[in-house]
């Protein structure tokens, strides 16, 4: 039976919500050292366009109706509240709200019955109130209703519920729970403290990216938006694309840096809109994936604190701290909070929409390893003051375990933690139409969570299972669940297979034969080789297989690697081949942040002011690491602005700046539309075409051979700095790719194929155009026939450091 509760809320018991400012200190972060909070730094920010975009936005917004049906409410003031006689007014008040007991599931806030059904999970909380924000009370930091829960009608098994009739327009909402606060039983709730519930489909603090909340608080109060029934989306019967994992070709991309800077002519830089703006870009570059950077909900003022490198501020610009994990980021849309978030939503849609339209999957890059929180000094958001102990991983004595190595660990395999986490992955796929995912520190989701016991997790005790809380588990949970779910097995699903504390699982993440990884060793290899070390042709080798070192043995297949160069995290391709150190000064760190190890090599000068020789020899490892990319079995990626060679100065942490410096520059890559772009869109346009180079498995004698300088004769030794193979392709016939890593020229001999005659079509050594020799290249015919004395005795020159690609054609006069 509903029970129908009448309550009261005086003006004098409207509540001043606490400022949650810089008064936090931050958790210790890995990406940033010990960053500083500051309040009322003197900064401005540029107004925000009004909407007049051109795209068709009749999509982004939302009709919103009024029920005529809501009662007066008193404050029920703890435990005890929803004993009160049920009295349903005759005369509605408008504000107030009809309250009855409400169902426990779904979670998170749903509209059904006419109403807005509220549940929460809290297994030790003793009292939960449910705070109703009205928009203009957000920024005034006022409460504008509480309705405090019965424990005995509003609360089954641990979950809290609320079903509630009235006028929701421009109304937010969130909780506050009340029971011990004692941080070392792992308990931190405090009454005063409204929070986020996990399950809010939209978080609502502040509408402008960058821009302080009221009275400079970078940590002003956020609330949960209210789901309507005329929420909707037109979808125009967008379905998954479905592409075989081996034909991707992955795009890393951040969505405020993909077109923020002027020279991106967007009418609406920085956000989901520019991106599709800007989709053109990627087509014609050749991938048919992107990989979002972190798109939850985060607070990108949590570093806030002047830097006086640059005189600017920094902030979190990358996004690794998620606040909410159902919620976009609502400062990456153009509508910030208009709707109370419901447009953002529709625009992060029609980002996906628009990308499916042009043969793009999307791909999000998911935190799961920790939250926004931090360690016990971090602030109290949404987990820790629902449930401390149940979502992150606890020492026995309340203290945070750090695998994160950003102050905590969401607590992966522990039962509630882990259906969360499966709850939110459907919603994205589902509600949101994303193709995949990349988990970030996805080691950490294969540690055995706080109170391990595989009695309640396996329905029976393990032999000798003597696993303390963050073990490594063989089978975990959380990851058997996704593999095994029905919605999401069907899905990408990529990891990054380490994680801070040490666990380092390339090759050995637990995969149920459908999850690929981040390989971190093809990255490396790949480096150490094409910069001219020694000892690495063999396993140069192995990447160019696909590694089958790593996944074979497992039962997985090429395409389980997911093969980069560089990433968000690092130097960029550019700067890979310009400097030897990295350069990161001006995060205000003094340089001991950023990571130390990074085999690049500035090819004989320090820095972007070079000569003429050595600026040509870098724009030639440039097109080694990309042909090398395209070339191997497995799945490449390509990090944002690589395609055109884009600088970072040196520095490879660049976490901390919203500035030029993570921006792509557009007006950089019209400049080099004819030099790297165009290498860079022919070689993916040539991956494309092969049949050989997305192989389903691992190649064979068969189809692959193996040449050292004279063909058939491979060197494996340790001064070997040169790997060659021929490869049979069912749409090219035979191609002859080769690789001098040396910095000696070399002559090489080429297969003899009788009746055949080689041809070349790619050599980095060469300058533009003619380092890809497409058929639209003038003179094309004067540029072979300039080789043809060392192809008519089956050779060809080699220079230093350099690769090319040869293709089989039929001798004209055989």
């Amino acid at each position: 039976m509903n029970l129908c509760v009448c309550l009261s809320l005086s003006v004098s018991e409207q509540m001043e919500l606490a400022s949650c400012t810089s008064r936090f200190p931050c958790a210790t972060k890995l990406r940033p050292r010990e960053p500083r909070l500051l309040t009322n730094p003197k900064r401005t920010f540029p107004k925000r366009k009004k909407n007049a975009l051109n795209l068709d936005t009749r999509s982004l917004h939302l009709r919103r109706s009024k029920s005529s049906m809501v009662v007066s409410a008193r404050d029920g003031g703890g435990p005890e509240a929803g004993t009160a006689t049920a009295v349903v007014t005759e005369k509605p008040m408008l504000g107030r709200f009809l309250v009855s007991r409400g169902y426990p599931a779904p979670f998170g806030a749903t509209a059904r019955d006419g109403g807005v059904n509220f549940a929460i999970y809290s297994a030790n909380a003793v009292s939960a109130t449910l705070c109703l924000i009205s928009l203009s009370d957000l920024q005034d930091n006022k409460l504008t209703e509480q309705i405090s829960l019965d424990p005995l009608t509003n609360k089954t098994g641990d979950v809290w519920h609320v079903f509630l009739k009235g006028d929701f327009i421009d109304m937010l909402y969130g909780y506050k729970f009340d029971g011990e606060f004692s941080p070392k039983d792992g308990n931190y709730y405090d009454s005063s403290q409204i929070l986020l519930d996990p399950y809010a489909k939209a978080v609502l603090s502040r509408g402008e990216f960058g821009a302080l909340g009221t009275d400079g608080n970078c940590w002003p109060q956020m609330a949960c938006t209210i789901p309507s029934f005329d929420d909707e989306f037109d979808w125009e019967g967008d379905l998954p694309l479905k592409y075989p994992q081996r034909d991707l070709i992955i795009y890393e991309l951040h969505v405020r840096g993909f077109s923020r800077h002027e020279s991106s002519g967007t009418e609406f830089p920085g956000t989901y809109l520019g991106v599709v703006e800007k989709l053109d870009h990627l087509k014609e570059l050749g991938v048919n994936c992107l990989e979002l950077m972190p798109c939850h909900e985060f607070n990108e003022l949590e570093y806030f604190s002047y830097n006086s490198v640059l005189g600017d501020y920094k902030v979190n610009f990358w996004g690794y701290s998620t606040v909410n994990y159902f919620s976009p980021m609502i400062r990456y849309s153009s509508a910030g909070m208009h709707n109370c978030g419901r447009d953002a939503i529709n625009e992060f849609k029609l980002l996906v929409r628009e990308a499916h339209k042009r043969g793009i999957e999307v791909l999000m890059d998911v935190v799961f390893n920790h939250t926004a929180e931090g360690n016990e000094n971090g602030p109290i958001l949404s987990f820790r003051g629902i449930d401390n102990s149940v979502y992150y991983m606890l020492a026995p004595k309340g203290e945070f375990y750090n695998y994160s190595g950003c102050g905590n660990t969401f607590n992966c395999n522990n039962p509630v933690v882990r259906q969360f986490i499966v709850d939110c992955l459907r919603y994205w796929v589902t509600e949101m139409h994303v193709d995949g995912f990349r988990f970030d520190l996805a080691s950490i989701m294969t540690r055995g969570s706080s109170l391990w016991d595989a009695l309640n997790v396996y329905g029976k005790p393990i032999e000798g299972d003597l696993l303390t809380t963050g073990s490594p588990l063989s089978s975990p949970p959380l990851i058997d669940m996704i593999s095994n779910d029905p919605i999401l097995r069907g899905v990408k699903l990529i990891a990054e297979a380490w994680d801070t504390g040490g666990l380092y699982q390339v090759g050995t993440f637990p995969h149920w034969g459908i999850w690929s990884e981040w390989n971190g060793k093809y990255r490396d290899t790949v480096r150490q080789f094409i910069k001219g070390t020694n000892a690495f042709s063999g396993a140069f080798a192995e990447c160019l297989c696909g590694s089958p070192n790593l996944y074979q043995e497992g039962g997985r297949k090429p395409w389980n690697s997911v093969n980069f160069v560089c990433a968000h995290d690092g130097f960029t391709l550019a700067d890979l081949v310009t400097y030897n150190n990295k350069h990161n000064l001006s995060n205000g760190e003094d340089n001991n942040d950023g990571e130390n190890h990074n085999n690049s090599w500035n090819c004989g000068q320090e820095g972007e002011f070079a000569s003429i020789s050595v600026k040509k020899l870098r724009k030639r490892q440039m097109r080694n690491f990309f042909l090398c990319l395209m070339v191997s079995q497995g799945v490449p990626m390509i990090s944002m602005g690589d395609e055109y060679g884009h600088t970072k100065g040196g520095n490879n942490n660049t976490y901390c700046h919203d500035s030029n410096v993570n921006y792509m520059q557009w007006d950089k890559k019209e400049e080099s539309l004819p030099d790297f772009f165009r290498f860079c869109c022919l070689m993916t346009k040539f991956r494309r075409e092969c049949e050989s180079l997305g192989l389903d498995d691992f190649p064979t004698a068969e189809r692959l051979q193996w040449h050292g300088h004279a063909p058939g004769v491979p060197d494996w030794s340790e001064t070997s700095r040169f790997v060659a193979f021929t490869l049979i392709d069912s749409v090219k016939g035979e191609i002859y790719i080769a690789f001098n890593a040396s910095h000696l020229p070399v002559t090489i001999t080429l297969p003899e194929r009788p009746g055949f005659r080689w041809e070349p079509l790619v050599d980095t050594s060469k300058p533009a155009p003619y380092d890809f020799l497409s058929s639209d290249v003038p003179e094309r015919e004067v540029a072979v026939k300039q080789y043809a004395h060392f192809l008519d005795a089956n050779l060809y020159p080699m220079l230093s450091y350099s690769s090319i690609i040869l293709l089989l054609f039929p001798e004209e006069n055989a």
